[in-house]
C-alpha cells in the first residue's frame, strides 16, 4: 500500500494519537496520518462522507455516527478514558475545589469560566444547571471556540477558571492545574476509535485499532494524561 491510512479525531486526543501513529508506522511500515480538529467539525466531515479510515472522537459523537451507518460499527473500540479536571490562572490566587460546596463558592466568585465545545463542556453546563448557576454566572460563562483549548482562555487572563480533560490542559504554560472534580462529580470522557465507512483499505484500519488497544501502550496514555479502558475495549 503507498496511500497512507487517514484518520480524524478531536484536539483532546491528537498527542496520543501522533505517538501511538509513529509507534504503528514504525512497526508495521503502513503509514498512518492523523488530522486533529475540534470534534464538532470531525464529526461533521465523516458525516459528508469525507474519505478516511480512521475515527476517534467521544463515545457519545460515534454512536450518532455508527447508527447513521458512517462508521463499521463491529470495529469500534474504547481508546482512553480522560477525566476533566479544573485550571487556574497562573498566579492568581487558588481557590479550593476539593469539595461540591468549595467547588460551587468558587464558581460564584470566578471572574471568568471556561469551558469545552466537546463532551466535557456539555457535562459541567448539566452540571451548572442542576445547581441552577447557568443563569446566575451568565456572560462569565465562556465557551472555547472549536478547536481552541480552553487553556488558552485561561492563561491569557479572559477567564479565571478553565474545565477540560487533563489531557488538553496538563502542557499549558501561564496556568495552574487544581486537580479533578470533587468526588462524586467526576467527570470522564471515554474516547472511541473506529473505521470509517468510507475507508478505502479497512484491514489496515483494523489492524491500527488493534495495534492502538495493546497494553504495551498504557504508560504512554497515562503520560499524555489519559487511561486505558478498565475492560477490553471493545464495544
Amino acid at each position: 500500500m503507498t496511500d497512507p491510512l487517514l484518520g480524524i479525531s478531536s484536539m483532546a486526543t491528537r498527542q496520543v494519537l501522533a505517538d501511538l501513529s509513529t509507534a504503528f508506522s514504525a512497526d508495521t511500515g503502513v503509514k498512518l496520518r492523523f488530522e486533529s480538529v475540534g470534534g464538532v467539525d470531525a464529526a461533521q466531515r465523516v458525516a459528508q462522507g469525507e474519505r478516511l479510515d480512521l475515527v476517534v472522537l467521544a463515545e457519545d459523537a460515534m454512536q450518532r455516527l455508527a447508527d447513521a451507518g458512517h462508521l463499521h460499527a463491529a470495529s469500534r473500540r474504547v481508546m482512553v478514558e480522560s477525566p476533566m479536571v479544573i485550571a487556574a490562572t497562573a498566579g492568581d490566587a487558588m481557590p479550593d475545589v476539593s469539595t461540591p460546596e468549595a467547588l460551587r463558592q468558587a464558581l460564584l466568585a470566578a471572574r471568568g469560566i471556561g469551558y469545552s465545545t466537546g463532551p466535557s463542556g456539555t457535562a459541567l453546563l448539566k452540571l451548572l444547571d442542576r445547581w441552577d448557576l447557568r443563569k446566575v454566572l451568565g456572560d462569565r460563562l465562556r465557551q472555547a471556540p472549536p478547536g481552541v483549548p480552553v487553556g488558552r482562555l485561561v492563561a491569557q487572563g479572559e477567564v479565571s477558571l478553565g474545565f477540560q480533560q487533563l489531557s488538553e490542559l496538563q502542557q499549558v504554560p501561564g496556568i495552574t492545574l487544581l486537580g479533578a472534580m470533587p468526588t462524586g462529580l467526576e467527570i470522564i470522557t471515554r474516547f472511541v476509535g473506529a473505521v470509517a465507512a468510507s475507508s478505502t483499505d479497512v484491514a489496515a484500519a483494523q489492524l491500527a485499532l488493534d495495534f492502538f488497544t495493546l497494553a504495551r501502550h498504557d504508560a504512554l496514555k497515562r503520560q499524555h494524561g489519559m487511561t486505558p479502558p478498565v475492560a477490553e475495549g471493545r464495544l
